[in-house]
Order: C-alpha cells, then structure tokens, then sequence
C-alpha cells in the first residue's frame, strides 16, 4: 500500500545540553527535586489531567514515576535514577538533585567536556576512598548488638517524607514495628547461604497510625471465613497442617486454555468437564490430607463447597504478591496445573487461626520456623497510606543493606559539607603529575573541582525550605542552620546550637563560613577532623550503600549527559 506522507528525514539536534529548551527543563527539575528534598520538602500534587487518582508526594519514586518527560536528555537522568531507586530504595532524590546540580555547574565552565569528565571522574575517586577509610569523618559503624543506630537510621528514613503526616509518637511506634518486623525476618538458624526474609504489608486505611502492629507469620484476607466459628482444619499424623498453593485459576471457565483450539466432542458440556477434573483434584487434596489450600485466582464454589465438607479450608483470591511469601513459608511449590499435583508441591504449617482486626477477618499461617511476619500498616487517609507504604518498604530495604555493609553517613547535610570541605583541602596541594597524567591545567583542575564541591554543597543548602541560613565550620566541615529572622548582628555560635547530624555542637571556637551557592567555601587549613560520635546525639543518619551509589551515579549520569554531542529523533 503506497504511502499517504512522505518519510521524514530523522532530526539531528547538535550540543543538545547547550539549547534553551533543555536548560530550561533541566532547571524546572531540578526545582522540583529541590523543594521536596528533606523533611521539610514541599509536597507535590501530580495528576494526569484527564482524570484518574492524584498522587500527593516528595519521594522520588513516585515524582519520578509520574512525570510526563519528552526531552530526551531529561530522559536519561531520570531513567538512571529510577535504575539506582530500584536498586537501594532510598536516596534518590539527592541522587537526582545532585546530578542536576553538577550539569549545571560544569557545563558553565569554559572547559572542553573531554576534560571535564576526566577530573570529575577523579574527583569522584578521591571521594569513594574518603568515605571507605576509616578516617572519614562522616562515616558511623553499626553496632546489630545495640539497637540505637538502626533507630537513628529508620527514624531519619520516617520523618524524611511529610506527606506521611506523623507526629513523634506515631514515628517512635512505627520505628519499633519496623525494628521488630526485620528481626523477625532473620534466620534463627545461620546457614551458608542465609537469606533474609520478608516483611508483608497488610493495609488497612482509615484507622490510627499507633493502631499498626506486627505479627510473625503470614495473614491472608479471608472475608467469607466467620469468625465466631471455630476453625475446623485437617491435620496430618504429625500433627501439622499440610497446605496445597495453587497459581493457575480454579474457576472451571476455561481460563487456563493457551492460544490454540480445542476441541470439544458432541455432547460432552466444556464447563463440566472442567468442574468434574476440580472436584477430582479436590478428592485427591482430601486423599493426601490437605488442610489448607490456597489459590492465587478464583476458586470454582462447588470446589470451595466440597473441600470446606471434608474439612479443608479454602482461599482463593489470594493475589500473586502473596505467592512468593506464601512459598517461603510454607515450603509449597506452587501448582500450576489442574490436571496434575507434582510430588513433593505440598508444605506445611504449625498452626493455623483467625484473626480479626478493623471488621476485617483473617487467616493467621504459623509457621513451624518463620523468617517472614506481616505488618498491619494504618493511616488515617489513602494518600498518607500509601506515602507510608513506600516508606516502610525502604526503611526495610536499607536496614536489609546496612546488614551486608554495617556502615552509615551522618544525614543534615554534614556528608555533603564535609566531602566539599575533604575535596577543597585534598586538591589544594596536589602533585604536578596529577595534573600531567588527567592531560589538563592546574587552573581547569581547580576550577572543576570548586563546581564539584559546590554542587555538593547545593544538595546540603537545599534542605533549607523556610529561608535558613545555611553554614558550615572549618575544624570539621559539618552543616549548621540559623533559624530564619534570626538578629543579623549577633554570633553565628550565638545563633546556632547543633549541626544538621546533631554530633557537633557549638561548645567550641568553630569558625563558621557562609554557604553562598556559586561562590566556593574557604579551604580549611588541615584535613577536616572526625568528630567523636555518640549515639545519643545523633539526628539523622543515612544509608551508606545507597548514599555512595546515588553520588557515583550521579556523576556518571551528568558526565554521560554532558558528553552527548547528537540526539537524533525519529520524525514519523
């Protein structure tokens, strides 16, 4: 068939970092992930205009997930972002702000991009082995064998993100259920491949946050189940509880037919041919004492009336979020066939009971050793919920990483500061050779590394939402707020009381320096000294893994950004 319009040519846009329009959308995001950064952040309201749920949020998953993006450029930060979210869970907007930050920075500078990239990558290696040393001052050991660390790491992960709206008893109550639930999900038994287990989030929406709670084992809604019955289920001779997963539908539509065609012989009835292999499947459950079957789809009523007459407890619509944890528990192999049982597909459980909590009624699995428990999560509205949800989830993931990698950085800033002020002092009295094996002036060494530590700096004044002014002090190179409306006439250490971590206060002649954005902090006259930490004083930590990930892909991300020298489009 001939064509209606002509193929257009593909366009080329040349130096696209360059164009107005890219600048423009770069610094519109890079505006939007400043004013939610931080517990302070300004919440977004983000909806498709077309109807549809409207999502109010800060964190970066979801601002992310729901912004319509056509530059390309923009494109590519955001989809190298949501690869490192997806990842470590936590930090993401600092990765992104930060990289923004440092396009903007380094594209200002009248330096060739081939030379830019190069010293940025080195300084971003001065900064990856500070921060693994043991003398780096923002960096804290967590001690599993005391819990107030990990509190310190979920509390600052809780009160990062407003829309949660929760005030300090609902924060100290959520950072012990989150606490317990992750202890929980720890083998009893270390094997050589030890996993950890799960934590399975139960909503309930409507209810007060101090209402949550944990309990180890599995729930699974069970509305058809009456609680004022007692439960009746079959066990075998060793007094457990046998259970059969299935992950194929039990409905006897046909459903479970792949593409092709079937063939159906003259009077024989499709739908009873199916419910008769059901109820065959049901007689051989109740043959092999099955107590306990689980279906991830619907289960045919015939089949859930049957089983619940012999003595077998039925749920169906169990969803394929709960097949894995399901599994794990159980030790079941999910059934993907009706037409047979495999061996060995069955599992097993303790004990089983009801539970009921806000009207709704569920099945409580206990395992015989479980390294997985279900949180029943409340919030008084859906769009508080579901923030909530994702808060939870990596506030589990980081205490996940912290167990691989039992390290933290100290959060309010002071990382970012302290990097700045370690970079400025380090890279002012480098060798020659330095500058002769990166191929580049000590001039353009120095300017680069002045925008990489003020982009740095940008992410530590961005936490700043109420007009604060933000310091930093040259014996340790940390983050200090001054309150807004504050006398302009007094001392800085009249003004201040702690840094942003909460590990320094102003006991000490500190000498504090201005914050000014585009113009660089002084070098400090030695390397920035480590503070002695203690627990009791910290504010607000945050996860080293995700933190050193964020800071590297970051980089990586401007410097692959900065480097485009074509984007080419298709125009048809």
């Amino acid at each position: 068939m001939s064509r209606l319009e002509a193929k257009k040519p593909p366009l080329f846009i040349s130096e696209p970092v360059t164009r107005d329009a890219v600048s423009h959308s770069l610094s519109l995001l890079s505006g939007i992930l400043k004013s939610s950064y931080g517990p302070a952040g300004r919440l977004k309201q983000l909806h498709n205009g077309v109807g549809g749920c409207v999502c109010t949020t800060s964190q970066s998953s979801a601002l992310l997930g729901h912004l319509s993006i056509s530059q390309p450029v923009l494109r590519v930060l955001t989809a190298s972002v949501q690869n490192h979210v997806s990842r470590f869970s936590d930090c993401g907007l600092f990765t992104a702000f930060l990289c923004c930050s440092f396009i903007e920075n380094f594209r200002s500078l009248n330096v060739a991009p081939f030379t830019v990239i190069k010293i940025s990558k080195h300084l971003l290696s001065l900064c990856m082995d500070h921060l693994k040393s043991e003398a780096c001052g923002c960096r804290v050991s967590v001690d599993f064998s005391s819990v107030e660390t990990l509190v310190c790491l979920v509390r600052s992960i809780l009160t990062s993100k407003p829309a949660c709206m929760l005030n300090k008893t609902e924060v100290d109550h959520l950072t012990s259920l989150i606490l317990k639930a992750f202890i929980l999900a720890i083998p009893c038994h270390i094997e050589t491949n030890a996993v950890l287990g799960k934590c399975v989030i139960i909503p309930v929406k409507g209810r007060r946050v101090v209402d949550s709670t944990v309990v180890p084992g599995l729930l699974i809604e069970a509305p058809e189940i009456q609680l004022g019955k007692p439960l009746a289920v079959k066990r075998t001779g060793s007094n457990m509880i046998k259970i059969a997963l299935f992950s194929v539908s039990m409905s006897g539509d046909g459903s479970n037919s792949e593409e092709g065609t079937i063939v159906v012989h003259h009077r024989v009835s499709l739908e009873v041919s199916e419910l008769n292999q059901l109820l065959h499947v049901g007689k051989q459950l109740v043959k092999d004492e099955v107590g306990l079957v689980v279906c991830q789809k619907v289960m045919h009523p015939s089949l859930k009336q049957y089983l619940k007459e012999s003595g077998v407890v039925a749920v169906d619509r169990a969803g394929l979020s709960l097949m894995e944890p399901l599994g794990h528990v159980t030790g079941s192999q999910p059934i993907a066939s009706i037409h047979s049982l495999p061996p060995g597909c069955y599992g097993s459980l303790k004990d089983l009971c009801l539970e009921s909590f806000a009207s709704k009624h569920f099945l409580h699995l206990i395992p015989e050793d479980t390294v997985i428990c279900s949180l029943i999560l409340c919030n008084r509205s859906e769009t508080a919920w579901n923030e909530l949800k994702r808060v939870c989830e990596t506030a589990e993931h980081v205490l996940q990483l912290t167990v691989k990698e039992p390290l933290a950085l100290l959060g309010g800033g002071c990382t970012e500061t302290h990097l700045a002020s370690y970079i400025r002092h380090k890279t002012s009295s480098l060798p020659a050779s330095t500058f002769k094996d990166l191929g580049c002036s000590q001039t353009q060494y120095r300017l680069v590394a002045d925008r990489f530590c003020c982009s740095l700096e940008s992410v530590a004044r961005s936490l700043s939402h109420n007009g604060e002014e933000v310091l930093t002090d040259m014996v340790y190179g940390h983050c200090w707020f001054v309150p807004s409306g504050s006398p302009c006439a007094s001392r800085w250490s009249d003004l201040v009381s702690k840094c942003g971590c909460g590990v320094n206060g102003n006991t000490e002649d500190l000498s504090w320096s201005l914050l000014q954005g585009q113009s660089g902090s002084p070098v400090l006259q030695g390397c920035p000294k480590e503070p002695s930490v203690k627990v009791a004083d910290l504010r607000t930590l945050d996860c080293f893994a995700a933190k050193c990930s964020g800071l590297q892909v970051a980089l990586e991300t401007a410097n692959l950004i900065l480097d485009l020298s074509y984007i080419i489009e298709d125009q048809n």
